[in-house]
């Protein structure tokens, strides 16, 4: 099946944000961020949507030409990671001097942390907003380059038919032509197996959700470019 993918734009912004929204809802860390099925109805999709928001800005966005699909990444450099960036959740939401500083967990007077603002911006009565982005900043490698998969979801029209892989495969083929590591958490131990097709491997240490799931940190390198 050929899938036709192009580059996202401020243009797809809202299309993409309600499939998010729609693929992520009952997803297992989803469901741990916001416990409460009605809360997570209210919040869930301003979650998605900073997270598109943060790709579109700080990162890159490809989707499936009829908008079945999408992929959000960021492109990390090696090195310690700067507080903007040190993953795709920790640019959520936050500008210069916005959010956070009067909120909770924030000490007087001094300027939130990146963890802090993510919750100002998407849930502010929310720890486990906070909580996340911290656990995920904290698993994050940082040694190498690598192009990191922040989210990726496919229409429930579409599923089990190569959507997917294909729409992760565009940016795998160009990770092996310029020696490109590749990183992302799998939400499920069932999703990481499909991960493991694509030529990622479990790095060893789960990353585990307070009293919740468990997430696969996966790191993939490149594959040598067969000749011919």
């Amino acid at each position: 099946m050929g899938v036709a993918i192009r580059r996202a734009g401020a243009g797809d912004r809202d299309a993409l944000a309600r499939l998010l929204d729609e693929g992520f809802h009952h997803d297992p860390v989803s469901s741990w961020i916001f416990p409460d099925l009605e809360h997570r109805r209210s919040r869930h999709g301003v979650l998605m949507g900073a997270f598109l928001d943060s790709a579109l800005d700080e990162g890159y966005v490809d989707m499936a030409e009829d908008g079945s699909a999408v992929a959000l990444w960021m492109s990390v450099p090696a090195g310690k990671h700067d507080e903007s960036h040190e993953t795709g959740v920790a640019a959520i939401g936050v500008s210069e001097g916005e959010g956070g500083g009067e909120g909770e967990g924030a000490d007087d007077g001094a300027e939130p942390d990146e963890a802090q603002s993510v919750r100002a911006a998407v849930d502010p009565g929310n720890e486990r907003v906070e909580q996340i982005v911290r656990l995920l900043g904290a698993a994050h490698p940082a040694d190498r380059p690598h192009e990191y998969l922040m989210l990726i979801t496919v229409s429930s029209d579409v599923r089990s038919q190569g959507v997917g892989a294909a729409l992760i495969g565009s940016v795998l083929e160009r990770c092996d032509r310029e020696g490109l590591h590749a990183y992302l958490e799998a939400s499920s131990e069932r999703s990481s197996h499909l991960y493991e097709r694509l030529g990622f491997a479990f790095t060893g240490s789960t990353i585990d959700l307070p009293d919740g799931p468990r997430m696969w940190p996966m790191w993939r390198e490149p594959r040598p470019l067969t000749a011919g």
